[in-house]
């Protein structure tokens, strides 16, 4: 869901089920109210559950902040552009407002003024050590010519989507990339977001988040990938053994008589 916080919250409920029903409709009504969707308000679960969905949310944030931050190319009018069509979002929105303030103590606009520092209040990190503890990637968080400079803007745009894309995931789905209409959606625009990462590379301009969702989009539509060879050199000096392709179980080899013994 989009969130407007200008005409209400996106509330993320724990804690006692019965006590979220008995004033379920108070939040309802205050919440932010989404067009097709309804009101942005969702029983997580009981305990802290909604402090972790909140947490890894701003996690989420960060990642398609830096996304983000990485395309400032025509500024104020470019992100003005794409805030009318799929990016639509709240980032982008403020983004555009933030490209048009001028200084008021000097000349230029503010944010060329603002030192390239981030802060944060720890969601962020707290998202990326809960995905590591739980083995899940977050590469994009780890990470929050007239002619040819049209054509620039429209693979940043495409890039940024399915930058974006890689972000998310829903109940039913370990991540957007496995439903087959955003398989799509990212598949049509690949070839304008490797023509950015590259661009950017070749001209030594960072890109961590989009390069690192790349990374993480290749890695995920291929048959095999190298870790094979890494649990392997894991088996041969922990016996941290491994599984097989072929056959179900949990096995372990003794690489280094093998090795040693075949040179015989």
């Amino acid at each position: 869901m989009l969130r407007d916080t200008r005409n209400g919250p996106s509330l993320m409920l724990g804690g006692s089920f019965e006590a979220y029903k008995y004033i379920e409709d108070i939040f309802l009504k205050v919440a932010a109210q989404v067009p097709n969707s309804g009101p942005c308000v969702t029983y997580i679960g009981k305990g802290g559950s909604d402090n972790f969905v909140k947490m890894v949310h701003n996690g989420t944030e960060y990642g398609n902040m830096q996304l983000i931050a990485e395309d400032t190319i025509e500024l104020q009018q470019v992100f003005s552009e794409w805030n009318k069509g799929e990016l639509l979002s709240f980032l982008i929105e403020i983004t555009t407002d933030i490209f048009g303030i001028k200084d008021e103590q000097g000349e230029g606009y503010l944010v060329d003024k603002v030192l390239d520092k981030t802060g944060m209040k720890g969601t962020g990190k707290w998202t990326v050590q809960q995905a590591a503890e739980l083995s899940v990637a977050a590469p994009t968080i780890e990470a929050s010519g007239l002619g040819l400079q049209a054509q620039l803007n429209e693979d940043v745009r495409q890039a940024l989507y399915a930058s974006k894309i890689c972000s998310y995931a829903n109940p039913n789905l370990a991540n957007l990339l496995v439903d087959p209409e955003f398989a799509q959606e990212i598949m049509d625009r690949q070839a304008a977001w490797r023509r950015v990462v590259c661009l950017a590379i070749n001209n030594g301009v960072s890109t961590r988040g989009m390069s690192a969702s790349l990374a993480y989009f290749d890695s995920n539509h291929r048959d095999r990938l190298p870790a094979n060879l890494v649990q392997a050199q894991r088996d041969y000096f922990r016996a941290h053994t491994y599984e097989r392709v072929d056959m179900p179980g949990s096995f372990h080899t003794e690489w280094f008589k093998i090795a040693r013994n075949s040179k015989i």
